[in-house]
């Protein structure tokens, strides 16, 4: 057993017996203050920082449960107290106030050193906990598969492969890449639970949500007096996730500061807290999630282009909805179920209209959208889910004017404004016969708009009388533009 890299204080008054703990706990890597008195003991705390503390019970100058009650113990601090034989109430005393558990004199070092180890893995999973989204139970979090993610479903099985034949050692980064609303999340703690970390900590982190000036903190943890409200050392969620895994949601909005320090980690396994001198290991697999072309982001300066090469060892890529085909249907089905079950109302078939509404929608918001037409559905239709709040979704044109026109109003339920702008392109390049240029001169919009959402919506390739889709073309010279 071995406490590498650990700061750990004695409170001891024997002085032969404080001496022989402090050097057989040195011999397992600690880094150890040894005091003698309560008046020492609460002078050491207000000065340095400690990961864990060994405490005697009865000192010259009064009880250690003193500590607990003055609050000079820090939270952070996982504290054992030590007592003789016959003096176990104080013990049981000092742990009700705090302490995390207790030795009866004379005890074996080699025992105390893997019940601190103990303590430290209860801590960093309570670390984990406070900033873990609540998550759903694991038969909710089920990702579903259809016939469009058969290749996304393989590629995972090769990592799940490739992650037991390195059980026991590091895991290589898992980085998943789809727009908003995809399911990242989901695949993510879908990775963890089939893993061989799943009996470890997920740690869930969405990137965008943390302030610039506390990303670095949040992730590597600090020391005591690193920045202004450091009142006292604290682990990082790298070190929270050890053993199991972190989830790095949204993962270029980290400063470029901050990519260069998780870089190092990956490579390394080891890190330094802010305001620290210390290197502490670490053994959390990494899962990175985007919606953003990171290739694009390199091109920019806006994400570095070493920790993209470091992520891209196994990369999974999540289709948008649109692209499934009709594979949302079965979704559709599955989250109804689903959501019903939350809302303890019966199940609740979905008829030929409303899978014709399903399959006619572009979802721009993915299956976070599709989700919520579901609860909606199930809410304000009655018997079957028809979808009516997609009814409205793309307006039609009318004789009186169009989408504008003097009797045109929108519906109470709402309609896509996405889709609409989607309809109105792929009506544009039809009547240009795929022409680009042409098409953004109708739309009075520019040339790159309409070839940006046509490469990133195939749907909306215009079709032919035949039914067959047209290729889009680009003007032969600058003149055509």
């Amino acid at each position: 057993m071995t406490l590498s890299g650990t700061r750990l204080l004695i409170l001891e008054d024997e002085p032969l017996v404080r001496r022989r703990l402090a050097t057989q706990l040195e011999k397992l890597g600690a880094e150890v203050t040894a005091v003698g008195t309560l008046e020492e003991a609460r002078r050491v705390f207000r000065d340095l920082s400690f990961e864990f503390a060994l405490l005697d019970v009865n000192l010259p100058d009064g009880r250690c449960l003193e500590l607990f009650e003055e609050k000079v113990v820090p939270a952070s601090v996982v504290a054992v107290v030590m007592t003789a034989e016959g003096g176990i109430g104080g013990a049981v005393e000092a742990m009700r106030l705090g302490a995390a558990d207790y030795l009866v004199k004379p005890f074996d070092v080699e025992d105390f050193a893997a019940r601190l180890a103990k303590a430290r893995r209860a801590r960093q999973a309570r670390r984990g906990d406070q900033f873990r989204q609540q998550q759903q139970a694991a038969a909710e979090d089920a990702f579903v598969f259809g016939s469009a993610l058969a290749g996304v479903e393989a590629q995972l099985n090769k990592i799940l492969a490739a992650d037991r034949r390195l059980q026991g050692g590091a895991l290589p980064p898992v980085f998943i890449e789809g727009e908003t609303g995809t399911g990242k999340t989901t695949l993510a703690r879908w990775i963890h639970r089939r893993g061989p970390r799943a009996d470890g900590p997920l740690v869930e982190v969405n990137c965008s949500a943390l302030p610039e000036t506390l990303a670095e903190s949040e992730l590597f943890g600090h020391e005591r007096g690193a920045f202004t409200d450091a009142k006292e050392a604290r682990i990082g969620l790298l070190e929270a996730a050890e053993g199991g895994t972190l989830f790095l949601d949204e993962l270029p909005s980290l400063s470029l500061a901050v990519q260069a320090k998780l870089l190092k980690a990956l490579e390394d396994r080891t890190i330094r807290r802010v305001g620290g001198t210390r290197t502490v290991a670490i053994d959390a697999r990494i899962v990175a999630a985007t919606n953003a072309d990171l290739r694009t982001l390199v091109a920019a300066g806006k994400f570095r282009e070493d920790l993209l090469h470091r992520l891209d060892l196994f990369r999974v890529r999540i289709p948008p909805l649109r692209e499934r085909g009709d594979d949302i249907v079965v979704l559709a089905e599955t989250l109804a179920a689903r959501i019903a079950k939350n809302y303890r109302i019966a199940p609740r078939p979905i008829p030929p209209l409303g899978r014709s509404r399903l399959r006619s929608h572009t979802w721009p918001g993915n299956v976070r959208e599709l989700a919520h037409e579901i609860e909606r559905s199930l809410v304000f239709d009655e018997d079957e889910l028809i979808f009516s709040g997609l009814a409205a979704a793309v307006p039609k044109e009318t004789a009186d004017g169009g989408l504008l026109g003097p009797r045109f109003r929108i519906p109470a339920s709402g309609f896509s404004l996405e889709a609409t702008v989607d309809a109105l392109i792929k009506r544009a390049l039809e009547q240009t016969e795929g022409n680009v240029s042409a098409a953004a001169r109708l739309l009075n919009v520019e040339r790159d708009f309409v070839r940006y959402r046509v490469k990133t919506r195939p749907h909306l390739a215009p079709t032919g009388a035949d039914g067959k889709p047209l290729a889009t073309s680009e003007p032969a010279d600058a003149a055509e533009r």
